[in-house]
């Protein structure tokens, strides 16, 4: 798989209003309405023309960003006001704004879902909306759903909206008819099931297990030229931060982390990746799908994915599953997040009831479940890595598994929503582990105690 290097860009000085670059978030009354179809042929229309695209994801998510990536020919990083925060939205949108032609930042579920949601982003940011309305099975209340969107809560940036599914020219034009005069129209889609994104359990497919994909978006970038959102959008300026940011202490200096990175194993922040280059870190990847030993490193990482989809290929890979254990008895610091976690307790059940064997650093089973099983964010304080009041680790979690295990949980995370115990963290000799997915710059100390060889 292809090195993952740290942004190099350079913001404008600190204080410097900043450029001003078209921008649009890209919004949908719902999930499953097409925007992250809209956004990623937005963003491979203009990088076509040669423009320089960046692109961001509204929420935690891994699989949306891959293929914003691919069709904007850079990485896609995350903005959430509450799990990264609006400090680190403010700076990657700043360092964006420096060299980009064209922002695009992709919201959410619908439009004002969640507590932040994509409106209060684009209100914090002053972002122009288009929201992608499905519009197949309706007519004039298309204008009813598009008042409502854009008049919800408190005042909205401008909005235009794209008509997604569309039949006849006849059916754009009572759609268009429909819209109240401050709402603009973006254009109407047909349908195109040439052009759609395929989806499972999680989300959607990654872009790696697309081989056409880009012949797919550029099927949709074609009819959106056509369009008006073909146009580039409202300019807006993003200030640099107020002041500098100071390096930072690096004592992951002379470290190398591994981390895994396979069809099994890859929900991974960019920002993650950025932050253990900013610690010192050396960073290797490997597969524990095809691998049968360790590179040799300091400490490890497994990250999220499908372990649940490849059983049978991990199971098979015994080499593998020993050196895990080899690792962990030698006290090697291992962080472990959700898909991670899942292939290191004994055993995994998976959907079809079919159970495998997996490397047994965590006693237990996890087994798949039909429906979801958890989603939010979550708060996580370390006991024995972090001081006493120290900002906690921001993260989320998403799955369809549960465990059972006599393993007591060293702490349990926190729902910022209400503040109830959320997801177990397991902690046994130097491995950490928990269906928590962190994002390492909400405190990049902490996940240096982690990674550093500080056992629980």
């Amino acid at each position: 798989m292809p090195e993952h290097h740290p942004a190099t860009t350079t913001p404008p000085p600190a204080g410097t209003p900043g450029r001003a670059v078209p921008t649009l978030l890209v919004a949908a009354p719902a999930s499953g309405q097409g925007k992250t179809t809209v956004t990623a042929a937005l963003a491979r229309l203009h990088a076509r023309q040669g423009r320089t695209v960046r692109v961001f994801k509204t929420g935690p998510d891994f699989l949306d960003p891959t293929l914003l990536a691919a069709a904007s020919g850079a990485p896609v990083h995350s903005i959430d006001l509450w799990m990264t925060g609006e400090a680190d939205a403010r700076a990657r949108l700043a360092e964006a704004a420096a060299v980009a032609d064209l922002i695009l930042v992709e919201g959410v579920m619908g439009l004002h879902d969640g507590t932040p949601s994509s409106a209060d982003v684009a209100r914090r940011f002053g972002l122009p909306v288009l929201a992608v309305i499905q519009a197949g099975a309706m007519a004039q209340t298309f204008g009813a759903l598009a008042h409502g969107l854009a008049h919800y809560g408190a005042p909205l940036p401008p909005m235009r909206v794209l008509a997604n599914g569309v039949g006849t020219a006849r059916h754009a034009d009572l759609l268009r008819e429909s819209l109240p005069a401050d709402i603009g129209w973006a254009g109407a889609l047909a349908r195109d099931a040439a052009a759609s994104l395929p989806e499972r359990h999680l989300g959607l497919f990654s872009a790696d297990e697309l081989p056409d994909l880009i012949d797919r978006l550029d099927r949709m970038a074609d009819a959106l030229e056509a369009l008006p959102i073909g146009q580039l959008p409202p300019a807006v300026s993003f200030p640099a931060p107020a002041a500098p940011t100071a390096p930072g202490p690096r004592p992951l200096a002379r470290k190398t982390v591994a981390i895994a990175r396979d069809d099994a194993f890859r929900f991974i922040y960019p920002a993650n990746v950025d932050t253990l280059f900013a610690l010192g870190a050396n960073v290797v990847w490997f597969s524990p799908l095809r691998d049968r030993t360790l590179p040799a490193c300091d400490a490890l990482w497994l990250p999220g994915g499908y372990p649940e989809l490849h059983g049978t290929t991990l199971a098979a890979n015994a080499d593998m599953r020993a050196a895990l254990r080899r690792a962990h008895a030698d006290g090697l610091p291992i962080l472990a997040e959700c898909g991670g976690m899942m292939a290191l307790f004994d055993t995994l059940v998976d959907k079809e009831g079919v159970s495998h064997q997996m490397a047994g650093l965590l006693p237990g089973t996890v087994t798949m479940q039909r429906r979801l099983a958890a989603i939010g964010h979550q708060a996580v304080t370390l006991p024995g890595l972090m001081p006493d009041g120290d900002e906690p680790l921001r993260g989320h979690t998403f799955h369809y598994s549960k465990t059972d295990s006599p393993l007591e949980p060293v702490v349990r995370a926190v729902s910022p929503r209400d503040g109830a115990p959320g997801e177990a963290v397991y902690q046994t000799g130097s491995l950490t582990a928990s269906y928590v997915h962190l994002y390492f710059p909400t405190n990049p100390l902490a996940i240096a105690a982690l990674l550093g060889g500080k056992a629980g």
